[in-house]
Formats: C-alpha cells, structure tokens, sequence
C-alpha cells in the first residue's frame, strides 16, 4: 500500500551574518567528524594486546572489539543518512557527536569485554549518524565548483589518512598513557565537534517529512549486518565456513530483496534515482574499490613493520607519516585545483595507476628490505594516488542529488567504503594465508620457512591490492563523465 508522498519544512533558523565564516567553521566541524569516524576503525588495533592483558579476555573474544564497531556502522549507514534528510543534518550531527562521546566514555571506562564491546558496537550505530550527516552537510554547504573542490580537498584527505592517524594515535596513546585513552580521546574530538555544531552551524537545506521507510530499513540493516559478519568469518575461519557463506549468501538475498522493495515504496529509504546516475554510480564502486586495496596498505604493511622489521606500535605509527603527508599534498594541492577544471575522471585514473604503482613496489619487499628504500617509496606513492581517489570520488557521490536525497546519497558513500574495506580485508587476509600456505607446503620447518611464508603471503595482498587499484583506475575511465561536474 502507498503511503503518502513526501512534503518539506523550510528551515526557519536565520541565516548567518558571515557566510565565508559559516563555511570555515563547517569544514572544521565536518572534518573533525570524519576523522572520529575513520580512525576508529584502526586506533585500537595497536592497543588490543594490551586491552587484553588488562581485562583478561580470549583470542576467540578479540576479534569482536574490532568487528562489533564495523557491524553496526556498516549495517546502519543508510537509516543514519535517512534520519537525517529527515530530521535535519545539523541536529542528526549533533546526535551523533553527543552519543559517539558517550559510547566512548563508557568503552575507556570498562571493566570487561562485554562492556567494551558493547561500548564499540554503540560507537558504530552513532557513527553511522556522523558520518552521513557531515558528508551531507559538506555536499549542500559547498556549492560552488571552487568551494567544492577545496571542501573536499580537506575531507578526502581526512578519509584518506584517517587509518593511518588511528594507527599513529593508538601506537602512542598506548605507549605513553593506557590503551584506554584510545577510546577517551574521542570524548575530546566530540566535544569540540560538539560544541562547533551547536554554535557555528546552521541547517543549509530544507527538511524532507516522509514516513519512514521502515521494511527496506530491516532489509537493509540485516542484509549490511549479514554482509559484515560473514567478511569477518572469512576472515577468521576461512570461506568455506557455514558461517561465512550461510551469513555471506543470506546478506546477499536480503540486499536484492532490499533492492526490489525500493524500486515499489512509495518513500524509498534509498531511492533508486541515487545510484542510477552514472557518475554518482561509478564513484561508490570506486570508493569501494579503494577502499578494499588501501587495507593492503595498512593491514599488510603494520604486520611487516612490526613482524619483520621489529618496529614497536608507536614507531609502526610513525612509519606511517609519510602516507599522510602524501594524501593531505595531493588531495589539498592538485586535487582542488584541477577537479573543478577537468572534473574527476582524469585524476581518480591517475591516482589509482599511481597508487597500484606504490603497491607493486611494496610487493617487493622481502626479509632484507629497509624502510628507507623499500617501504618509503612504496608508502609515497601509495598515498600521493589515494589522495587523488578520495576528494574526487567522493564530490562526484554526492553532487546533483536532490537536497532530500543528500544524507542518503551520502551514507552510500560511507557504506561502499565499509563494505569495500571489510571485503577487502577478508579477501586480501585470504590471500595471504594462502599464498604462506602454498610457500611452506614440503618445505623444512623452522622459523626461517615460517619467516618467507609470512613474506611471501605479504606480497600476494600487495599485488593483489595493486590490481584492486587498476580495477578502480579502469572503472573511473568507463563510468566517469568528461569534463567538470555537471548536474544530469
């Protein structure tokens, strides 16, 4: 049965006497948001020997204080976005500033794995609130060819680099203070966001007043939920697991009955014209693409560092500077110049070539490989193409939408770079696992067989990475249009 059609509320907030400064302030805000968002991912991946140490859980059980934040984020992404056409961006990014904070408290303060956890799991769900909500509100705050490549210069470099920072952050926040702190600390960023939301921001579009689309938000949330869980099964425990390909396989019927429920409902919680565009669609497989391939990068290359060249986390972290550097130099500085002359399709070709490049040259590190001449090189160019990737990949996804449609279009993003990046873990941990496994059949063993196994699993993903970046490469030349970005 239809429902009614929607109908919009104008915003009756006044405008703002500095427009120029509401928007400075914006992208300080939105930043903020997503680099809470994205470092989350990595910054307790260094301290989870020491968070098991302290609270005394399994390995069995660790696991979970990774997965639990992927699970909800990635599973609530498209409501997060929807409640925020809805109920307006501002108020929905100060929801989640607020929660993210509490959530965040409450895993520093933990005395158990269950509450940690928990914890985790609730840091996802408001995450999935943030993220779409800062994307959207970057998308109708910035206008302007120029304002938009500039805006989403800053965000793609905080995308970008994000992982890296986590890993920075989490290896020194554990060395120096207690792994605790790489929870609290988000207290900290979500009380300044909070605060610089409350303040400075104002609502820039109309609020869209629909019924709630609630079966394709159960299809949805349980068919991303099933998706994820089974990525980290096979992770785990391998493909041929049932509960790998029973999770994998239910994920996949219920996002195709997601599908065709959305193409009948009269509010889509996903309407069908988001994804059609061709531009728009080419750029959410981009970003999955990329965001499967960078874990061949940061996974892969964290177990190398500390593995083979004994780096300690804070130094692991460390290592990773560079990286960050790249993508910031190349998002900032060519990234915004050139996107609103030549439009997205020539620099995101050229910079997953140039980041597969980075990846081959880390396949050929081997047990003698130093970082200055085999992993700096590698780490460079890796970052300098990622940086051309996300900026304008992620303007294509959200320009011409419909003001509407903007938190929706937006968490699309976030959850191709969800899916993408628990894929590409899975996928690239596979790999890997195989490929030592081949290394060692009817070898001696002994710890110098176990060593080159390792070696030779690391250089699988990073091939395999490197061809998930031409993969991104050929995509971006095929569906991108020509030319500057230009409305349908």
């Amino acid at each position: 049965m239809r429902t009614a059609g929607p109908r919009t509320e104008p915003d009756t907030r006044p405008p703002s006497s500095d427009p120029a400064a509401l928007r400075r302030w914006a992208l300080v805000v939105l930043a903020l948001a997503q680099l809470m968002v994205v470092l989350d991912a990595t910054i307790v991946n260094v301290a989870l020997p020491s968070t098991q140490q302290d609270l005394g859980f399994s390995d069995s059980s660790r696991q979970w204080v990774v997965t639990a934040y992927a699970l909800t984020f990635g599973s609530l992404l498209l409501l997060g976005g929807r409640l925020s056409d809805l109920f307006g961006r501002r108020r929905m990014l100060q929801v989640g500033f607020a929660g993210f904070a509490l959530a965040s408290a409450l895993g520093g303060a933990a005395g158990g794995i269950g509450t940690l956890v928990a914890a985790r799991a609730a840091q996802g769900a408001f995450a999935a609130v943030l993220a779409p909500a800062a994307l959207s509100l970057l998308s109708t705050t910035f206008t302007t060819p120029a304002d938009r490549a500039r805006a989403f210069g800053v965000y793609g470099s905080v995308t970008g680099s994000g992982s890296a920072i986590g890993l920075l952050l989490g290896g020194s926040l554990t060395e120096y203070a207690s792994w605790r702190w790489c929870l609290l600390i988000n207290v900290v960023f979500a009380a300044v966001g909070l605060v610089g939301a409350v303040v400075k921001l104002e609502e820039t579009s109309e609020r869209h007043r629909a019924p709630m689309d609630w079966p394709g938000v159960a299809t949805a949330a349980a068919g991303l939920a099933s998706v994820v869980y089974g990525l980290g099964n096979a992770e785990a425990d391998g493909w041929s697991a049932p509960g790998t390909y029973g999770f994998l396989s239910a994920g996949v019927l219920l996002l195709i009955g997601f599908v065709a429920w959305e193409r009948r409902a009269a509010s889509p919680l996903l309407p069908m014209r988001v994804v059609r565009d061709r531009t728009r669609g080419g750029a959410y497989l981009a970003v999955a693409l990329t965001g499967s391939g960078m874990f061949g990068l940061f996974l892969f290359l964290t177990y190398y560092l500390t593995t083979v060249l004994g780096l300690s986390p804070l130094r692991t972290g460390l290592a990773f500077l560079p990286a960050i550097v790249a993508i910031m130099v190349s998002a900032l500085l060519v990234g915004r110049r050139f996107v609103p002359r030549t439009g997205p399709r020539p620099l995101v070709t050229l910079g997953a070539l140039v980041a597969a490049c980075g990846m081959a040259h880390l396949a050929r590190l081997d047990l003698h490989s130093d970082y200055a001449t085999g992993v700096l090189p590698g780490l460079v160019l890796t970052g300098l193409g990622m940086g051309l990737v996300f900026s304008p990949t992620q303007n294509a996804a959200t320009f011409g939408v419909r003001p509407h449609d903007a938190g929706v279009a937006s968490a699309m993003v976030n959850t191709a770079q969800q899916i993408g990046g628990a894929t590409g873990t899975a996928f690239l941990s596979w790999v890997a696992a195989s490929a030592a496994s081949a290394h060692t059949e009817g070898g001696a063993p002994g710890t110098r067989t176990a060593a080159l196994a390792a070696i030779h699993g690391y250089q699988a993903a990073f091939w395999t990475s490197a061809g998930l970046f031409v993969a991104c490469a050929l995509v971006s030349a095929v569906t991108f249009r020509g030319g500057p970005l230009k409305s349908a």
